[in-house]
């Protein structure tokens, strides 16, 4: 995961904090417990639950790490002060797939939020990179594997 700003709602900015926050009173206590309780068991050199514990504490530790990154570098966007003038992070963009005819709804949103089956599609995907900037009635051409797909901008909402 890179250091780049990460766009999301304010939501999604609160569930992660509480994560951490869980993670650091919580999880981060058990862990300790775990590795103590192993420890009194005896041999360290032979004792597979203290190994499994040191190494679910580092894992944790890890994650803790990754979140608190993925929160130092978020940017809450507020969506009363989106532009639909143009296709930007966390609008809504209606295209039309210039081949099939289709018409699909998505909303351009950050990595962390990004999930096909509620319509949210990243803004660094390839689809999400060839939309952003576009105006309504555009036709943005995204490079896909099976080559360029072509969509027009039928609208933009929040």
């Amino acid at each position: 995961m890179s250091d780049a700003n990460m766009y999301v709602t304010k939501e999604t900015f609160e569930k992660m904090r509480e994560e951490l926050q869980r993670m650091k009173s919580v999880d981060r206590p058990a862990a300790s417990a775990a590795i103590a309780e192993a420890r009194e068991k005896g041999d360290l050199k032979e004792n597979a639950e203290y190994d499994a514990a040191k190494e679910a504490q580092g894992m944790l530790e890890a994650k803790i790490k990754q979140l608190e990154g993925t929160i130092a570098n978020a940017k809450i966007v507020d969506t009363n002060d989106i532009d639909t003038s143009k296709v930007t992070i966390l609008t809504k963009v209606t295209i039309t797939n210039m081949a099939t005819k289709k018409t699909v709804t998505y909303q351009i949103v950050g990595e962390k939020e990004a999930d096909l089956k509620l319509g949210k599609i990243s803004a660094g995907s390839p689809i999400g990179k060839g939309l952003l900037g576009k105006l309504k009635g555009e036709v943005a051409e995204v490079q896909a594997p099976t080559g360029i797909m072509k969509f027009r901008i039928e609208d933009i909402t929040i």
